[in-house]
């Protein structure tokens, strides 16, 4: 595979051409990535009166709770404006809806304790907080992890 980059101060946009002989799912991932890197994701994290500005791959989930969506790290809780379903638009493919009120990022999974019943558990390194995966979303998320693995081999 060859990769050239052209820079042109003529351009008011940048592009990017994929030139191939077919394509196949190495091309679909290298577009895939593309697209998710260049999402501009700017959200903002409150808690109390003061304004955080954190990577995105800080958070381990995002949760609805009584009066919003909280965003949850290793140590800390803050608080969103934006919806759950406005989120999935701008997250990249890291975070995925496990449940009709959680998000997660796929990058924090330390375990998942699965449940043929009932809601599997996901647990995160590190601490004690834990996220329950709905038997209907349970799918998704493990074929978005094997993806994942599948591309990182």
């Amino acid at each position: 595979m060859k990769i050239r980059i052209e820079i042109d101060d003529n351009l008011k946009e940048e592009e990017i051409i994929i030139r191939c002989s077919e394509l196949n799912d190495s091309i679909k991932k290298i577009q895939q990535n593309i697209m998710e890197t260049s999402k501009k994701t700017n959200i903002v994290f409150y808690k109390e009166n003061i304004e955080y500005y954190l990577p995105l791959d800080s958070i381990l989930f995002f949760e609805t709770s009584g009066n919003g969506i909280d965003a949850h790290t290793i140590n800390d809780i803050y608080r969103i404006k934006n919806k759950l379903y406005e989120l999935e638009e701008i997250l990249s493919n890291n975070f995925i809806r496990i449940s009709k009120s959680t998000i997660l990022n796929t990058n924090h999974i330390y375990s998942i304790n699965k449940n043929l019943t009932s809601s599997s558990i996901v647990q995160f390194n590190k601490t004690h907080k834990q996220v329950y995966v709905s038997r209907g979303y349970y799918k998704a998320m493990r074929q978005r992890l094997d993806e994942r693995r599948n591309y990182e081999s």
